[in-house]
C-alpha cells in the first residue's frame, strides 16, 4: 500500500490486509471503495471531514460562558438521574438558549436571566418559559460549587402565572368518561387506563411496573419524577381489570397488542388516536389526558374528605421534609390500604348515576 498521510486522518491495513481510513478526532470513515486512496475524490472527501469537524468545535460551549456552564450540569450525576423526560424537557431550554451561549458568566445577572424569562414567554409560552428559569436555577446551583459563578441569578426572577382564561391542564375525568373509555378501549389499552385509574400513577411509571413489583395485593415502587417510595393497594376493581387482561409473557405487568412491553410513545400515539375518535364522537370533551387520571384519583379523595397528607402519600408526592425511608413505606401499605378503599367506594358511588354507553364498536 502506498504511503499516504493526511494530518487528522488514520490510514492502515486492516488484519486482512484491507486499507482503512477514518478521521481521528470523530471517527468518521472513508468509503475507499468509493474514493480511492490519494484519489481527488479521497482529498475532497478528508476536506470535507475536516471542515464538518472544525465547525463543530466552533459549536462548543466555552469556558466561563452561559453554554458552558450548561455542559457542566449536563455532566452531573444530578442531571443523569433525573427523569427521562425532566433530561428532554432540560435539553428543550438547552436548545433554546443555544444563541445566547457565549454569554460571558461575568455579564450574567438577574435582570439579564429576568429579559430571558420574558423573551422565552413570548416566544414559547409561560409554562416552557418557567421552565427555562428551572433549568438555569439547577444549572447555576451546581456551578457555585465549583466557583464558576457567584450565585443563582434565576431565584429572584418572579414565575409568570398561568392565564386566567387558560383551562387548566391534566384535568379531571367525568364518571362518564371513564366509563365510555372503559367500555370502548381495546383489552390490552382497557388494563392501562385501569391501572392508572385506580391507582393514581404517573403514566410513564404505570407503564414501566415490573411483575416483580407486585407483592401479595400491593405494588411497590418508586415514583420516577421525584424518588420518592410508593405502596399502593390493588383494590378489587384494579384487580378484576388485571385478571381480565390479555395473557402475556412481558415482564412488564402491561403489555401491547403483540405482548411485548409497552414504550411510553407508543401508547402515547395509541392513546391519542383513540381519544381523538371518542371526543369526534361527542363521547368524551377535549382535553382528556392520560395524566389527569392522576388528578382525578386525587379530586376523587379530596371530596371524599380525606386529609392532603393521605393523598400525598398514596401518590408519592414530596414534601418540604425529608424524604422518606422504605421501612415507612412499608407502614404506608396499610395507610393506604384504607385509603384505596375510599377511592374504591367512592367511585362505586359515582358510577351508579352514570348510565351506561352501549354504542356497539367494531372489532
Amino acid at each position: 500500500m502506498t504511503r499516504i498521510k493526511v494530518r487528522g486522518f488514520k490510514i492502515f491495513e486492516d488484519r486482512h490486509g484491507k486499507p482503512r481510513c477514518y478521521h481521528r478526532s470523530t471517527g468518521h470513515k472513508i468509503d475507499l471503495d468509493k474514493a480511492p486512496l490519494g484519489s481527488a475524490v479521497f482529498f475532497a472527501e478528508c476536506a470535507r471531514i475536516q471542515a464538518i469537524a472544525e465547525a463543530r468545535k466552533n459549536q462548543e460551549p466555552k469556558p466561563g460562558t452561559l453554554g458552558g456552564l450548561i455542559l457542566v450540569y449536563f455532566g452531573t450525576e444530578h442531571f443523569k438521574n433525573r427523569a427521562a423526560a425532566t433530561q428532554r424537557d432540560y435539553r428543550k431550554c438547552a436548545d433554546f438558549l443555544h444563541p445566547i451561549r457565549d454569554t460571558p458568566v461575568s455579564a450574567i445577572n438577574t435582570p439579564l436571566i429576568a429579559g430571558i424569562h420574558d423573551k422565552a414567554a413570548q416566544k414559547i409560552g409561560w409554562r416552557r418559559a418557567n421552565m427555562v428559569r428551572t433549568f438555569l436555577g439547577q444549572v447555576f446551583r451546581f456551578a457555585i460549587p465549583k466557583g464558576l459563578i457567584d450565585r443563582d441569578y434565576s431565584a429572584g426572577v418572579i414565575p409568570k402565572p398561568r392565564p386566567k382564561d387558560r383551562p387548566y391542564a391534566n384535568r379531571p375525568w367525568t364518571p362518564e368518561e371513564r366509563a365510555a373509555v372503559l367500555e370502548r378501549t381495546a383489552p390490552h389499552v382497557r388494563v392501562t387506563v385501569a391501572l392508572i385509574m385506580n391507582t393514581g400513577l404517573d403514566p410513564s411509571d404505570a407503564l414501566k411496573l415490573m411483575r416483580s413489583q407486585i407483592d401479595g395485593s400491593t405494588i411497590w415502587g418508586v415514583r420516577g419524577k421525584t424518588g420518592e417510595e410508593i405502596a399502593i393497594p390493588i383494590g378489587p376493581t384494579l384487580q378484576r381489570a388485571l385478571d381480565a387482561a390479555p395473557r402475556h409473557d412481558a415482564v412488564t405487568i402491561l403489555a401491547n397488542s403483540k405482548g411485548k412491553p409497552w414504550t411510553y410513545d407508543g401508547f402515547s400515539t395509541v392513546w391519542h388516536r383513540f381519544k381523538k375518535k371518542l371526543e369526534a364522537e361527542g363521547v368524551v370533551q377535549p382535553g382528556l389526558t392520560l395524566k389527569g387520571l392522576r388528578h382525578t384519583v386525587a379530586t376523587t379523595l379530596r371530596e371524599a374528605g380525606l386529609e392532603e397528607r393521605q393523598i400525598a402519600d398514596l401518590l408519592g408526592q414530596k414534601t418540604p421534609a425529608m424524604a422518606r425511608h422504605y421501612s415507612r413505606s412499608a407502614n404506608l401499605a396499610e395507610r393506604n390500604r384504607q385509603t384505596m378503599e375510599t377511592l374504591e367506594e367512592e367511585n362505586e358511588r359515582r358510577s351508579q348515576v352514570v348510565k351506561p354507553f352501549t354504542k356497539s364498536v367494531k372489532p
